[in-house]
């Protein structure tokens, strides 16, 4: 509680200096550019650069190759994001922080953009097999990985454009033109991830790994058995669940055993010397690695990516 208390202190004095250079920086802008959006994610990243044309002026809180669960701000993070024209965040479990931040800080929450208010969600669910998260009872919590549906990030794209619109009326046209460019794109991905479907021989995925996909499956009509759900924060398989997973793969002739991006292999290590298959990594895109950070690497060039491992899964 102390800790909590001095933090506090500390981010109120920070915010009262702050803004003093925030009035003077304030003055200083020109009034048809946004000049600063904070975001949470890499998702939230790319959809808001995808409408400004470039990522100039965004700023991604969770660095590149890191855990986006369990993240929290600084007291200099919340100064920016105080300063900030527009606060980008999924709204989920890894962001249970932004609603006491925004509250605690005065912060403006008519510029806050939650992306979980676009999309119809989906609660988590616990399929056979798979390790349980301890929840209070009666708790629903909703998955919060909405992006992976490729419809549900065309939505997204599109909200945020709106919003950026109604500050910014003088750009509607850039704007209307690089979200379609893009949203075109990603349309494409979703007919080509239909047709990997339609003509596949199985509509099974295996994880031994934390499964964010299930808006993923969900839209396409996939059923799926993992180790642990999406935003689990266990990383070591009961033998039971081991177990469970190399005999699924035997008995249902699974040719891959998957796992996600930026996590061990270890499980997956484990399943496929049981089993013979192989291993393959399908990116749900919560974060990045460096490299492909600062390549540009975007949301459409990772679901492109995992359009080869997903024919491979299902063949």
């Amino acid at each position: 509680m102390k800790a909590k208390k001095y933090l506090a202190a500390f981010v109120l004095v920070a915010l009262i200096i702050g803004g003093i250079i925030g009035v003077v920086l304030l003055e200083n802008r020109n009034k048809n550019e946004h000049q600063s959006i904070i975001v949470t994610n890499f998702v939230a990243y790319d959809f808001a650069r995808a409408v400004l044309g470039s990522g100039n002026g965004v700023r991604m809180l969770v660095k590149p190759a890191t855990e986006i669960h369990g993240f929290e701000p600084t007291p200099q993070d919340i100064i920016d994001i105080s300063h900030a024209d527009f606060f980008i965040y999924t709204g989920g479990e890894s962001d249970e922080w932004v609603a006491d931040m925004l509250k605690d800080n005065n912060i403006d929450e008519g510029k806050t953009i939650r992306m979980m208010d676009f999309v119809e969600l989906k609660t988590e669910e616990t399929k056979e097999g798979m390790e349980s998260e301890d929840e209070e009872e009666g708790e629903d919590e909703y998955d919060e990985h909405i992006w992976t549906s490729p419809l549900n990030a065309i939505r997204i794209i599109e909200a945020i454009r709106d919003r950026f619109v109604a500050k910014n009326p003088a750009k509607v046209d850039d704007y209307a033109n690089n979200v379609a460019t893009y949203t075109k794109r990603i349309s494409k991905i979703d007919q080509d991830i239909r047709n990997v479907v339609a003509d596949a021989k199985r509509k099974e995925l295996v994880f031994a790994d934390r499964f964010p996909f299930r808006y993923f499956v969900d839209e396409y009509g996939l059923d799926y058995y993992a180790a642990f759900p999406g935003c689990s924060d266990q990383t070591e398989a009961s033998s039971s669940t081991v177990a469970f997973l190399i005999n699924k793969i035997k008995t249902d002739n699974i040719p891959v055993v998957l796992k996600i991006e930026l996590t061990s292999d270890a499980l997956a290590q484990t399943v496929a010397a049981e089993t013979g298959v192989k291993i393959l990594t399908l990116n749900a895109a919560h974060n990045i690695s460096q490299a492909d950070y600062e390549a540009g690497k975007s949301y459409a060039d990772i679901m492109e990516d995992n359009l080869s491992v997903l024919k491979e899964a299902l063949h």
